[in-house]
């Protein structure tokens, strides 16, 4: 088992992961520690432990560790674990993990797998796998503006402080869209695998990350005031019943000149194709 673990995660997450570790040496589980260093390097060596034919490599991190890892994974036999240690982990809380040492040592030492279906997003940067979702609009500004300090610091709270900036700056432009070869457009657009966002509130209750295809969200109403109440209604879980939004399948969607954010992290900003990628991947869920 090769674990990829990045050390600029912030010392309680450092200190989380020595106890998840300490758990599976009491039980003689056998793991090799890996820490990346650059930008890329947890899809290297998840693409290496594949090739010299590791059987589990797990990612150490939240949504974005976790889709750099199956990026590397991708097309292999070797299996997917998650450790999480995020700030939203919003992949381990809609395949329903647990969080406690214990929990997350017994489950990757009993193995039992789901096929998790990814998408990959093209862009002018390249293809980029992402295992819950990618948005245009509000969400990826906040994302790109995301102070990584205060985001070690506060945690979840660092995206509301950010998101309540953000209401003063950013104009709201409009996000245009195809859907399956239509046009439309909405006010922001997250194109999401599973059913949750930001943790466990829930987006897209009809939404399966288990399984091809995505579920776009597109919120119509923009601005300040608009922003405020779709970020209110999240936290209440009143999402799917807020007015203005609108939730359609899609196989393939194609977003114009924005930035995004994929899986919580700062996208590319440029006209981007979604697809589903080739093929599944198995992950531990215990």
């Amino acid at each position: 088992m090769l674990i990829v673990f990045n050390p600029t995660a912030g010392r309680r997450r450092t200190q989380r992961l020595w106890r998840v570790l300490d758990v599976m040496a009491q039980n003689g589980m056998k793991l090799t520690l890996v820490e990346t260093t650059h930008a890329g390097h947890a899809r290297e060596l998840a693409e290496e432990a594949a090739r010299s034919g590791t059987r589990l490599v797990v990612a150490a991190g939240g949504d974005g560790t976790i889709a750099e890892v199956a990026s590397g994974l991708a097309g292999s036999q070797t299996k997917l674990g998650i450790l999480p240690l995020g700030t939203a982990n919003v992949l381990a809380h809609e395949l329903g993990l647990g969080f406690t040492p214990q929990a997350v040592a017994a489950a990757l030492a009993f193995g039992r797998t789901r096929t998790l279906w990814p998408g990959v997003a093209r862009g002018p940067d390249g293809p980029r796998l992402f295992v819950q979702m990618i948005g245009a609009g509000f969400d990826a500004e906040v994302v790109h503006h995301l102070p990584l300090g205060l985001k070690r610091v506060l945690g979840r709270g660092a995206y509301v402080l950010q998101g309540l900036r953000e209401t003063i700056r950013y104009r709201f432009p409009r996000i245009a869209l195809t859907i399956d070869g239509i046009a439309t457009e909405a006010g922001s657009v997250i194109v999401t695998k599973g059913r949750l966002y930001g943790g466990h509130y829930t987006l897209a209750p009809g939404a399966d990350p288990l399984a091809p295809d995505f579920t776009v969200a597109m919120f119509d109403r923009a601005g300040p005031f608009a922003a405020i109440a779709y970020g209110a209604a999240l936290t209440m879980n009143l999402m799917p019943r807020m007015p203005g939004l609108r939730l359609q399948r899609a196989h393939e969607i194609h977003l114009g000149t924005h930035k995004t954010q994929v899986d919580g992290d700062p996208g590319g900003h440029g006209p981007t194709t979604i697809r589903n990628a080739p093929a599944p991947i198995q992950v531990v869920v215990g």
